[in-house]
């Protein structure tokens, strides 16, 4: 299993996901479905699947003109979230498979959408497994509570996500990683992993490099909203309660102006 970022729009990710042996290919998110197809044809794959994550059009905008210019191919979407052009939809726990040995399992991750879906993907035996998280996960952050609660992005983050194993890479669809390192080090001054992620994503970013992928491990390292469970988190934010803390958390992020 291969996977290779396309960057889009101003600050998005589309992903291809590559099954070496059959040169079938996945794309998550084609929002501009021109580049997605020269990254196709740049590795010489054969576009079998579209995996949207949710509906928001700078992420399914471009599923209508993929199924022109790639006639038979497949849109999976959320069946709770409408998304445009859809033509297989899934729910949690759902599996697809790719080629000959992709495996891609719908994980049901709402609170930024209700239908938001995440999709954990796993290759060959000693290969990472990756999870394609799109505005719910971010790296060292979290989407806004657009059509859920906290309730629900505590299960997404803390308890679906969180679940995973953690050489898992983390994909996220926005490149929003040194904003939100900056922010997380307004919830937890004292975090040298914080620290020093920062130092390295904004290394990236000026050499004009991704900071994406992380792993669910670094996540609970460095995430404050998926840090909520613990009670030191808690404490820093004025609540006993991981809940309460996460609305805490997102409402300071949202009037935050870093």
């Amino acid at each position: 299993m291969k996977i290779f970022h396309v960057p889009c729009l101003e600050d998005n990710y589309s992903y291809l996901i590559i099954d070496e042996s059959t040169k079938e290919a996945a794309i998550v998110d084609p929002v501009e479905p021109e580049k997605v197809l020269e990254a196709a044809k740049q590795h010489g794959v054969d576009l079998k699947i579209i995996l949207t994550t949710h509906h928001h059009w700078d992420h399914a905008g471009g599923n209508e003109k993929m199924k022109e210019m790639v006639p038979g191919i497949k849109v999976y979407g959320g069946s709770l979230d409408n998304v445009k052009g859809c033509t297989d939809k899934v729910e949690n726990g759902d599996k697809i498979s790719l080629g000959a040995n992709v495996n891609i399992l719908s994980l049901h991750t709402p609170c930024h959408t209700k239908g938001h879906i995440s999709y954990y993907v796993t290759g060959k035996d000693g290969e990472d497994p990756a999870v394609f998280t799109g505005d719910t996960l971010f790296i060292a952050g979290c989407g806004k509570f657009f059509e859920g609660t906290a309730e629900q992005m505590y299960q997404s983050l803390c308890v679906t996500l969180s679940s995973l194993p953690k050489p898992t890479q983390v994909y996220c669809g926005h490149e929003y990683t040194v904003k939100n390192l900056q922010f997380a080090l307004t919830v937890e001054p004292d975090n040298t992993k914080i620290q020093q992620k920062l130092s390295w994503a904004q290394q990236q970013r000026q050499a004009g490099l991704p900071t994406i992928p992380s792993t669910i491990e670094e996540e609970m390292e460095t995430n404050p909203f998926i840090r909520v469970d613990l009670p030191m988190l808690q404490k820093l934010v004025g609540f006993h309660d991981p809940i309460e803390a996460l609305r805490e958390i997102r409402r300071r992020k949202d009037n935050w102006r870093g």
